[in-house]
């Protein structure tokens, strides 16, 4: 069975394109969403351990810790899996799937050689095998104590397609050098190396006790282009806690 045989109906496809060989995806949903990749012979699409959602019968997986050692010490400390999957076909074409945990949505990175894009820890769902991912650390020691993106983040290199899962829906700027853009904390998905990262402390008493939105504000600085999420999901955690149900330990009063 080939994934020709696999038809998505076309009110669920949000975005469609090709990568850098043969390989084709789909993304489909609108708030869960899943990208669905075709790879031919010979093409790799490489992921985090338990990423992947649905495949063709042809489809082969090899586990193993890329990057050796190093690797491996640099995932665990950036909060990710251990191992990283790949996943190919051996004859004909198969299909692969990745589905987000998230409400949110899916965003094809199509990078030249060499170019970069840092995003927020976790978000990395997978990409062909020529896209390098590692960690980024925060310069500024502000930023990562107070920015709410902490001190580490994720950096993803071409050439290739990666796919990367942002909380909620998405809102993309392009800064111009020296262009400030101030953003609440956990708002940040995705940047462009070129653009700074620092923190603001909240100006005005008034704001800082009763504004809600605490003592920093992070600050981007261009020249570059910025993706922002609308719902980052600690924030979402935190709105829905005051309904949770009480533990049947906790001690009543």
């Amino acid at each position: 069975m080939t994934a020709q045989q696999f038809d998505v109906p076309d009110p669920i496809v949000a975005t469609t394109g090709k990568g850098t060989g043969g390989m084709e995806y789909k993304i489909v949903g609108s708030t869960m969403q899943a990208v669905i990749c075709e790879i031919d012979a010979g093409e790799s699409i490489v992921s985090q351990s338990g990423g992947m959602a649905w495949m063709s019968g042809n489809v082969t997986m090899s586990t193993n810790m890329s990057g050796g050692l190093g690797g491996l010490f640099k995932r665990a400390i950036s909060g990710e899996s251990l191992f990283v999957v790949e996943y190919g076909v051996q004859s004909g074409r198969g299909l692969i799937s990745f589905a987000s945990d998230f409400p949110g949505k899916i965003i094809p990175v199509h990078l030249a050689a060499g170019q970069q894009l840092i995003v927020q820890k976790q978000s990395f769902m997978c990409s062909e095998k020529s896209v390098t991912f590692d960690i980024h650390l925060q310069r500024k020691i502000g930023a990562g104590l107070f920015g709410g993106e902490g001190f580490m983040m994720q950096k993803i290199t071409g050439a290739g397609v990666a796919f990367v899962a942002f909380d909620g829906e998405i809102v993309e700027y392009t800064l111009e050098p020296g262009q400030v853009l101030k953003v609440d904390t956990g708002h940040v998905a995705m940047i462009e190396p070129t653009v700074s990262m620092d923190i603001e402390m909240m100006k005005g008493f008034s704001n800082i006790l009763f504004g809600g939105e605490g003592l920093f504000l992070t600050t981007l600085k261009g020249p570059g282009k910025v993706w922002l999420q609308t719902m980052p999901m600690m924030s979402l955690a935190k709105s829905i806690a005051p309904y949770m149900p009480a533990s049947p330990n906790s001690s009543s009063t």
